[in-house]
């Protein structure tokens, strides 16, 4: 009888091992980060669909009205503290938090996004997710920095000329390597579905930024990307020890293995930290939860040689003939005062 019964036992458990090991396997299996990046791919969501021509807006290109200093063809959504917004802010603009602009976004209706925030760096991250949403959105260039110079001060307490020994003139670009790609683990089985996934993740990242103290004091441990042409690496210099993938050099979709998600911290950096901030918010939605962006950029590294560049460099430069810097349009505070042009 106890043997029939362990018989018994033995050909009712095997077989549940075997469903539950064959279950396992297939979940292990599911590669959300080549579902992620196919789906991506295919609706338009590679690197250089999200960052296009238009991504960044000098709020000397828009149509501002003159009257009353409204933006009328955008919805205008300002990111910054609710005690700042209260101060000053664009006639019409609405108040909300980085962490709740997907929830806002559909109260613009047929419009386009206009972001603003205090430099322009945190604008542009929330517009990365906007865009990847499918909303159509853009960055106010310098935040409200370039609107009046009463919100001027973030952007120029950071620019600095620091002739700093890790920032160098010599050298190439670090060889790049390949490494293997991020490991997902939302849960979820489509691409729209990871894809929702990640952006809320990223959305919920507080650290995404690094300073250039920390860079430059200890380059070796980071994985550092300047995302430059090679021109102005050679021109204007580097960080030592820095990669530079751009679109051409892979920062795309199937070029992501030159990126590594192993790193302690992926730093991108460019001119003025608007650049690197929607490419750390790309590459995070990606899978590369290690990615951060410089603040301030080269601005706040080599501000000086920048303001005597190429026109494209004085274009990317806090307070550069070329850059849009200065335009003193009036706003408004909460309390209804208004605030005219200087």
């Amino acid at each position: 009888m106890k043997k029939r019964i362990s018989i018994l036992l033995i050909a009712v458990i095997v077989p549940l091992f075997v469903v539950t090991s064959c279950r396992e396997y297939e979940e292990a299996s599911v590669d959300e980060y080549a579902i992620l990046t196919k789906y991506m791919k295919d609706t338009g969501k590679d690197f250089a669909n999200v960052v296009d021509a238009t991504w960044v807006k000098a709020a000397s290109a828009i149509n501002v009205n003159v009257t009353d200093y409204s933006v009328p063809d955008y919805y205008v959504m300002d990111i910054r503290s609710a005690v700042d917004f209260d101060n000053g802010h664009i006639k019409g603009a609405v108040n909300v938090p980085l962490a709740n602009v997907l929830t806002a976004a559909p109260n613009a209706g047929a419009k386009p996004i206009l972001v603003v925030c205090y430099t322009g760096q945190t604008a542009a991250r929330a517009v990365a997710f906007l865009r990847l949403s499918g909303y159509t959105s853009h960055v106010l260039k310098w935040g409200m920095a370039g609107w009046h110079s009463a919100f001027q001060a973030k952007w120029t307490s950071n620019t600095a000329q620091l002739n700093h020994a890790n920032w160098v003139t010599t050298g190439t670009p670090a060889a790049v390597s390949s490494f293997k790609s991020p490991v997902l683990t939302t849960g979820k089985t489509t691409g729209a579905e990871i894809l929702q996934a990640r952006i809320a993740i990223a959305l919920a990242n507080t650290a995404w930024t690094v300073s250039k103290t920390d860079v430059l004091a200890n380059p070796t441990n980071y994985f550092i990307n300047n995302k430059w042409a090679q021109a102005d690496w050679d021109t204007y210099g580097h960080i030592t020890s820095a990669y530079r993938i751009d679109v051409a050099d892979g920062l795309t979709i199937d070029g992501l293995n030159k990126f590594n998600p192993a790193a302690t911290t992926l730093v991108t950096y460019c001119y003025t930290g608007q650049t690197s901030s929607i490419t750390s918010a790309w590459l995070n939605v990606v899978g590369f939860d290690n990615a951060k962006s410089l603040s301030f950029g080269a601005n706040g590294i080599i501000w000086d040689t920048m303001k005597n560049g190429s026109v494209a460099i004085r274009k990317s430069t806090w307070q550069g003939d070329l850059s849009a810097w200065n335009n003193n349009f009036g706003y408004y505070k909460t309390d209804g005062t208004y605030v005219s042009p200087i």
